[in-house]
């Protein structure tokens, strides 16, 4: 059995070596769908499951305080970001009264319209209830984003935007996810910050 030094060596050589190979050139696809829906005053409804379920609150966290600076009094227009992952209560009503899959789809029914933005997270990018979510958007004309690894599964397929992490690794998967997630506030911030200063 390898220490545990020996082992984190080991994973984090693997990391860089997907750092590596991630499609960064999808990433002007993901900020151009949100700046748009932050021009048009349209929401952004980030959701997932798991792990992928803390990356959606940290990501509502970011791109709603994270793009205002670290005092979060920027002057510009903020973005509308909500991740339904955040409402227990109604996750669960969906999930105990009907079926698990439909605790995404359900709410983005009640509070979605078009031309809004969903960032869909799921590793596999299979997960019934993300796919169910995505299908749910499409109908009320809604902007889909995927994140994704293991080859994007149907969700990759499914989204306008698809980012897929090459790794078949849950752990790498969700690190570049999260990775992601700085990248786009980090951007934002300082593109916001330099076409106010003007």
């Amino acid at each position: 059995m390898k220490t545990a030094s020996e082992f984190a060596k080991d994973y984090i050589s693997g990391l860089k070596q997907v750092l590596d190979h991630v499609p960064l050139q999808t990433i002007d696809g993901i900020i151009q769908a949100i700046e748009q829906a932050r021009d048009e005053k349209q929401q952004v409804f980030v959701i997932g499951n798991g792990g992928s379920a803390a990356t959606a609150s940290h990501m509502m966290n970011d791109l709603c305080k994270g793009t205002l600076g670290h005092k979060g009094d920027a002057p510009w227009p903020r973005l509308r970001v909500i991740a339904l992952t955040d409402n227990v209560s109604l996750m669960t009503a969906w999930a105990n009264d009907t079926d698990y899959n439909r605790i995404f789809s359900e709410p983005l029914k009640n509070l979605a319209q078009r031309g809004d933005v969903l960032v869909a997270i799921s590793a596999s990018g299979n997960s019934p209830n993300i796919v169910a979510a995505v299908e749910a958007a499409k109908e009320i004309g809604v902007k889909v984003v995927g994140l994704t690894g293991f080859g994007g599964g149907k969700l990759a397929k499914m989204a306008d935007v698809s980012f897929v992490v090459p790794s078949d690794g849950y752990g790498p998967v969700e690190d570049v996810h999260m990775i992601l997630d700085h990248i786009i506030t980090g951007y934002l911030y300082e593109k916001l910050k330099e076409t106010h200063s003007r």
